[in-house]
C-alpha cells in the first residue's frame, strides 16, 4: 500500500491532485500509477534515486513535457480541481500561473532589469515596471546587491546571484506556484543557504515544489516529502513509482515503507 495521504496537521487547500498518473516517452514507460496531492503554501520535496521520475513528474505540473513530441500521460493531474491536460486548456496560460526554476541558472542575455520585466511585458503588465523590479529583487534578497547595476547584464552576476535573479524573474510574472528542479545543485554552500532561506519566505505567498538529490536540503526546506524509487521493467529498463508521501518529519523520522528507511539511511542509492 502506497502512503499518499498527508497528515491532517498540515492539510490546507489542495493545489495539485495527481490520480493514477502514468507517463510514457514513446514505448518507454517512465512512471507508473502515481497518486497524491500537493497543498497550498507549503514546500513539497521530491526525493529518490536518479531515474525514478522526480523531474518528469515536476515538469508535468506545468506541462513542460509537452515540448517533447513522444511524451504521453494517462490518468489525471488537476490544478485547483481543473484537469491540466483537458483539450481546452492552454499550456502557455498554465506556465504563466506555474513558474519554473531550473537546475542551472539561466538568466537571459539581457540586463538585470530586462530579465525581471521580460514576462511582465509579454503579459501586458499595466503596473509600474520599476516598482515590480524592486519588489521582485527584494523578495529574493538581491536588491541591495544589484540596485546600482540594473543596466548591467544578468550574466555578469555570480552563480548564486544568477539563480536568485531567475527566481525573481519567475515571481515577477506573478505565478501562484513555483517549481524548482535541483535549484541549488550548481551553487556553493553560501548561495545554497540563501536560496533555502528564500524558499521559507516565499511559501507565504507561493506554493513551492522542489526536486532535490540532497536529503539534508529536503529536511531543511520541505514541509512534505514524496519519495520515489525505481523497479525493473521490460527489456532491462526501469520504471519510477511513488513509494511514500507524508510530512518531512515522518518521512525522515518514522517512515512506513522499508524502501524509504533504506534510502534515507544510505543503505542504497
Amino acid at each position: 500500500m502506497i502512503d499518499n495521504e498527508i497528515s491532517d496537521s498540515i492539510k490546507t487547500e489542495t493545489v495539485f491532485s495527481l490520480e493514477n498518473v502514468d507517463i510514457f516517452y514513446g514505448d518507454y514507460h517512465a512512471v507508473r500509477d502515481v497518486t497524491f496531492t500537493i497543498p497550498k503554501n507549503q514546500v513539497t520535496a521530491f526525493i529518490g534515486p536518479s531515474g525514478c521520475g522526480k523531474s518528469t513528474i515536476l515538469r508535468c505540473l506545468n506541462r513542460l513535457n509537452d515540448l517533447n513530441e513522444i511524451f504521453r500521460l494517462t490518468g489525471t493531474i488537476s490544478y485547483h480541481g481543473q484537469d491540466l491536460y483537458a483539450p481546452d486548456i492552454d499550456s502557455v496560460e498554465v506556465r504563466k500561473r506555474i513558474g519554473m526554476v531550473f537546475q542551472k541558472p539561466n538568466p537571459f542575455p539581457k540586463t538585470i532589469y530586462d530579465n525581471i520585466v521580460y514576462g511582465a511585458r509579454i503579459n501586458n503588465y499595466e503596473g509600474d515596471l520599476d516598482e515590480l523590479v524592486e519588489t521582485s529583487l527584494k523578495r529574493v534578497a538581491l536588491w541591495d546587491e544589484v540596485k546600482d547595476k540594473l543596466k548591467q547584464s544578468g550574466l555578469a552576476l555570480s552563480g548564486g546571484q544568477q539563480q536568485r535573479l531567475c527566481i525573481a524573474r519567475t515571481i515577477a510574472a506573478q505565478p501562484e506556484v513555483v517549481l524548482m528542479d535541483e535549484p541549488c545543485s550548481a551553487l556553493d554552500p553560501i548561495s545554497t543557504l540563501k536560496v533555502e532561506e528564500l524558499m521559507h519566505e516565499l511559501k507565504e505567498q507561493y506554493t513551492i515544489v522542489i526536486v532535490t538529490h540532497n536529503m539534508q536540503q529536503a529536511t531543511r526546506v520541505a514541509d512534505l516529502t514524496a519519495f520515489f524509487n525505481t523497479e525493473a521493467a521490460e527489456k532491462g529498463s526501469k520504471i519510477g513509482y511513488l513509494v511514500e508521501y507524508d510530512t518531512t518529519q515522518i518521512i525522515f523520522g518514522s517512515p512506513h515503507q522499508q524502501d524509504t528507511k533504506d534510502y534515507i539511511s544510505g543503505r542504497f542509492g
